[in-house]
């Protein structure tokens, strides 16, 4: 096989059209990881053309150009999860997938999501390698976001996945579930487990001041803050985290606060007439979202880190910041937590409100416990997790592919 590095470490400039058919960027999941991917290929030497939705802010990166689908001044948010507006604005990508490799030439094509359909496609056809970044099971997502339960289109969805598999020169995955379902189904694709644990301090720079600002602007002073940040979307389980909080407040002060961070307008609505209806409000702050910027002072902030997921097999990104965040974990005992967290680094629990909460108050309350915890977690990322490993693994999969590019 060619190597794209010589005997110096140098590697072979490329310039790769990556598809993400995301509002690019926010602050969300698959944004997250397209834009660390951005990074990591920067700091490699490769350049980027990056085709996504007209919705999105500009992040500037070295080696990278952005490139956006027709301005539909009629669309000016798209949801979390599959839906119709995605379908819509995808056939305006596929125009813009197009236009691009008419008028350059690549020596790769990246995709994410759906956009691997068409990907896959048109790198067959035009004979560029292509490398599939796999965040999920897409016919997963489908029933996960309740998007459809016909069974055409789910089984049309798994017939594309397959397809896409197949053709990739090689394919990405990012959690443990997934690379083995390739590794089961595909046995002759090449592929590599790239975990997202690339931390946003990396191209965000935190302001110093900010934890002291948040912490007066939402009345934290002298609380005690369990936190969850991320979408708001039912498989998270915040439903479960809401009814913990009965048992893990019964019987105490006022001094404990959930700190919820992110959400729209209507899943933070839906879920403080929840509150109300528990009459937890004075221990809940809904904060809607945050610019990735401000995460790190939230995380700073939290005495417990909680991810209380009950669907899907593709691990939280966030479960990799809190593994280094020095602060005790406490999740669902679920194959998205389990494939990276155990019981020594972290408090698993069943998906049920009073073990949830069993599990915070174990770390609340048991300061030596919790400290053991949090150097265990953090001893695990250092070794397993680390920024470094990251851009290792991402150079490796460009080498697995070189001998297709010219």
């Amino acid at each position: 096989m060619k190597k794209l590095a010589n005997d110096t470490g140098d590697m072979k400039k490329l310039r790769i059209l990556m598809l993400a058919p995301q509002p690019w960027f926010q602050p969300r999941g698959t944004p997250f990881s397209v834009l660390h991917r951005i990074k990591a290929f920067s700091l490699l030497g490769h350049h980027i053309d990056l085709a996504t939705y007209h919705i999105g802010q500009d992040i500037p990166l070295e080696h990278l150009s952005i490139y956006r689908s027709r301005n539909l001044p009629f669309i000016k948010k798209v949801k979390v999860g599959p839906s119709k507006t995605k379908l819509f604005l995808d056939f305006f990508l596929i125009a813009l997938t197009l236009k691009l490799l008419k008028n350059n030439k690549y020596d790769l094509i990246h995709t994410h999501e759906e956009a691997s359909f068409w990907g896959a496609f048109l790198a067959r056809v035009l004979k560029i390698p292509h490398l599939y970044d796999m965040h999920s099971s897409l016919p997963q997502q489908l029933i996960n976001f309740k998007f459809t339960k016909l069974k055409p289109l789910l089984k049309l969805f798994d017939e594309l996945e397959k397809f896409t598999i197949k053709n990739a020169s090689a394919v990405i995955t990012i959690c443990p579930e997934l690379q083995y379902y390739v590794e089961q189904h595909f046995p002759d694709k090449k592929s590599m487990l790239i975990e997202n644990v690339a931390d946003n301090s990396i191209i965000f720079k935190p302001d110093p001041g900010v934890e002291n600002h948040l912490r007066k602007t939402y009345g934290l002073e002298g609380k005690k803050i369990i936190l969850y940040y991320g979408t708001f979307e039912p498989y998270q389980g915040l439903d479960l985290l809401i009814d913990s909080a009965t048992f893990v407040l019964n019987g105490k002060s006022g001094d404990i606060v959930f700190l919820l961070v992110g959400g729209n307008e209507k899943q933070q609505l839906q879920y403080k007439d929840k509150v109300r209806g528990l009459n937890l409000e004075k221990n809940f702050v809904f904060t809607g979202f945050a610019q990735p910027e401000v995460i790190p002072a939230y995380v700073n902030m939290a005495d417990v880190l909680v991810s209380p997921r009950l669907k899907g097999n593709n691990s939280p990104l966030k479960i990799y910041s809190y593994l280094r965040s020095g602060k005790p974990i406490v999740a669902t005992r679920h194959i998205t937590h389990t494939q990276i967290l155990d019981e020594t680094v972290a408090v698993l629990t069943k998906p049920e409100p009073r073990d949830f909460a069993f599990g915070i108050n174990s770390v609340l309350e048991d300061k030596n416990r919790s400290n053991e915890l949090v150097k265990a977690a953090q001893k695990l990322a250092a070794d397993k997790y680390s920024y470094d490993e990251y851009l290792h693994k991402t150079r490796k999969v460009l080498e697995m592919i070189a001998g297709n590019i010219d």
